[in-house]
């Protein structure tokens, strides 16, 4: 037999009194792609931290190839042949591809010869995976799916064999996910290793080859793909039985609550990015807009959200709204009865150096059912946080702790807390389920159904067509900046959503062709 790519035993690793692994075993074949997954927090990204030497497990011992390895920091791991992907990327954005790619790695004083070098490299390894970047862009001018490219090409100019990937998809649409797993099938056949950190199950049976659960900072258990079906990891990973699809009733739809005519947006840059944009949705009724990103999703949540100004027009409950300068912002919305949970919850959603309860209050802080005199009755906020945080299990429940020291997943829980517990008319959400966990986002889903079958009218954007097509009553489907179809998601599937999220009208003719 031979040795596994990487065997760790008892590695255990403890930040206070918090242990985020404890005493875990695993084995990684040699040219396998091999899943781990577990809830946020449940120390996945502690432990393969550890393995390329960016934390010292307290205890336990980790082989490469069957040959016990010490590796005390990153430079260890690069040259024990391991390379990482982070979640967050690791490039200078005012470099070029070529110079992110021998940062750290030239082969001496003068970097002609290393340039030169990386070049023909480069060109190689593009060829040999499908990576294919031009080594002379900078990196802020490249999506997000070309700057995951060049952190692969990273780890392969330094000779890895086996490679990292913390949440790989996490920022990336369908289509380059799609991509990345071809590429990342092109490594495993050319004799690389490979570790997926997710919590993606459908990219787990898709993808990989063994799977390996964490849950509470231990290993539940490492089992073949193959062998194995959604709802049991979910299970493995949670602790219990996890619901999968949305459950909920058929919509019944009222009158029209959120109407938009010929919605207009053009940004600093003079693009237009709203191209007279038509919608509505009624009361008691789930609106969800399918579309790659980039294509005015987000600038149309932030024009109904009061965050971007537009020409057109906006009505609630049959009143217009005024667009036009201080008239037009985030208070004045609230006031008009609609919510919105933005797509970024760390720079939009919450101030992360504050803390939980004063989170809670943030847009709505001028409510006179919390001001106490000229002040506001700071007391009578954190009590309310605290209920909130129960009746929304954010983990831990401490209202005093800060926003930036919770889970993602708890944080979303925080912004979904605030802007539904104030009942509101319109519920904007944006993303609502992105880097969020298994058991997470079964309850955030059951908090939206539940706000629909009160009577709400709910708008919902999110890249997961998934998602879009479990919660939806109907469907919008946006490209550049325009509504190309509605799509009731009995009458629609993938394919046909993906056609029109490429632009093609006519997607039956295109289905046949």
């Amino acid at each position: 037999m031979t040795a596994p790519a990487i065997e760790l035993k008892g590695i255990s690793k403890a930040f206070g009194p918090v242990q985020a692994n404890k005493d875990i075993s695993i084995r990684v074949e040699r040219g396998t792609i091999h899943g781990i997954i577990g809830e946020n927090g449940a120390g996945k990204s502690t432990l393969m931290s550890i393995l390329y030497g960016f934390y010292k497990a307290d205890a336990g011992e980790i082989f490469i190839g069957g040959k016990k390895t010490d590796i005390p920091d990153s430079q260890a791991a690069i040259a024990a042949g391991i390379g990482m992907v982070f979640q967050h990327f690791k490039l200078v954005q005012n470099f070029t591809v070529l110079e992110n790619v021998i940062l750290g790695a030239e082969d001496g004083a003068l970097l002609h010869p290393s340039l030169a070098k990386a070049r023909g490299v480069l060109k190689q390894l593009a060829q040999e995976y499908e990576l294919n970047v031009d080594p002379d862009e900078l990196i802020e001018e490249l999506s997000v799916g070309h700057q995951q490219r060049v952190e692969i090409l990273k780890a392969l100019y330094r000779q890895a064999d086996i490679l990292i990937l913390d949440e790989p998809t996490g920022v990336l649409t369908p289509a380059e996910a799609d991509h990345l797993f071809r590429i990342l099938e092109g490594l495993r056949d050319q004799g690389k290793t490979i570790i997926l950190i997710t919590h993606k199950l459908r990219e787990i049976m898709k993808i990989t080859d063994t799977v390996s659960v964490m849950r509470r900072g231990e290993m539940t258990a490492t089992v073949k793909t193959s062998q194995t079906s959604p709802e049991e990891l979910a299970e493995l990973m949670v602790g219990r039985k996890v619901l999968l699809r949305v459950d909920k009733k058929p919509a019944q739809p009222g009158a029209p609550v959120l109407e938009i005519e010929n919605l207009r947006h053009v940004d600093e840059d003079g693009v237009e990015r709203l191209k007279g944009i038509s919608l509505a949705v009624r009361a008691g009724e789930i609106v969800g807009i399918a579309g790659v990103s980039g294509n005015g999703q987000s600038e149309l949540l932030e024009v109904l959200g009061g965050y971007a100004d537009a020409t057109g027009t906006i009505r609630v409950n049959g009143a217009e709204i005024d667009l036009t300068g201080h008239h037009s912002d985030g208070q004045t919305r609230r006031a008009r009865g609609i919510a919105h949970v933005p797509e970024d919850r760390q720079r939009e959603g919450l101030i992360m150096p504050y803390t939980a309860w004063e989170n809670t209050v943030f847009g709505y802080h001028r409510d006179p059912h919390i001001q106490s005199g000229p002040l506001m009755n700071n007391a009578l906020i954190r009590a309310e946080a605290a209920e909130k945080m129960q009746r929304f299990d954010v983990r831990p429940p401490n209202p005093n702790l800060l926003a930036r020291n919770f889970s993602g997943g708890n944080q979303q829980k925080i912004v979904l807390a605030r802007e539904i517990e104030r009942n509101p008319d319109v519920l904007l959400v944006g993303q609502p389920t992105r880097g969020v966990d298994i058991g997470a986002i079964e309850f955030i889903h059951k908090r939206i159904i539940e706000l629909r079958d009160a009577g709400k009218a709910i708008l919902l954007v999110s890249v997961e067509l998934d998602e879009i097509l479990s919660l939806s009553d109907r469907i919008a489907v946006m490209f550049d900046g325009q509504i190309m179809g509605e799509r009731l998601p009995s009458e629609t599937d993938q394919t046909e959503l993906g056609l029109l999220m490429a632009g093609v009208t006519d997607t039956r003719e295109a289905a046949r062709a």
